[in-house]
């Protein structure tokens, strides 16, 4: 064998050790998100399983509210179902997606249920429903802190994937993009007025 074919198969073996290198790369990243979704979907479950208890020891207080009672069941029934989907598939961006379309609209209807019980001062006297209030705040900041460790996954996914010369192997190897998982809320966009 000449010296210009050594050179040449040392030379393909090292291109093909290199491609393998940002292979093995992207799918430890795409694991790495999907790990980090798994932490969010614990959570969620556990928002998910608070809710109905919330509901049903608020039902004896807001018997007349009870349009606003099903409206939440129902958003939770939905976001479940969407947390159920995106677990499933959590490197799939259209799952990913309606489950923060689902989860907006959850929140959105646990924000007109918090504002109704205000109106009910026996509602804050209760403690299995300050009790329960406590849970699910807590949990709601657990979601938000798994959901920023699955962003941060994310885009380092999104990043190494887009730059070359592995977006070459990742769109030969159909590495798709991942979402990143956003809530919408207006509560959380608007600046608070303040006045004097």
């Amino acid at each position: 064998m000449s010296t210009g074919a050594m050179i040449t198969l040392a030379a393909l073996i090292l291109l093909i050790l290199y491609i393998i290198a940002m292979f093995n790369q992207l799918v430890a990243l795409r694991n790495r998100f999907k790990n980090q979704f798994a932490q969010i979907d614990v959570q969620l479950q556990r928002r998910h399983e608070l809710i109905p208890n919330l509901v049903e020891s608020a039902r004896a207080y807001m018997a007349h509210e009870k349009d606003t009672l099903t409206a939440v069941i129902e958003a939770r029934n939905q976001a479940k179902a969407a947390a159920t989907a995106a677990a499933a598939h959590p490197e799939s961006a259209e799952a990913i997606k309606k489950l923060m379309v689902a989860e907006t609209a959850l929140t959105g209807s646990m924000g007109q249920f918090f504002a109704l019980a205000e109106n009910y001062p026996d509602i804050k006297a209760n403690q299995t429903m300050t009790n329960l209030m406590e849970e699910l705040s807590s949990t709601e900041n657990r979601v938000s802190f798994s959901r920023q460790a699955y962003n941060d996954a994310v885009m380092t996914y999104n990043t190494y994937r887009e730059q070359f010369p592995s977006s070459v192997v990742a769109s030969f190897m159909l590495f798709k993009p991942a979402e990143l998982f956003e809530m919408d809320s207006v509560d959380y966009k608007q600046p608070v007025k303040v006045s004097f």
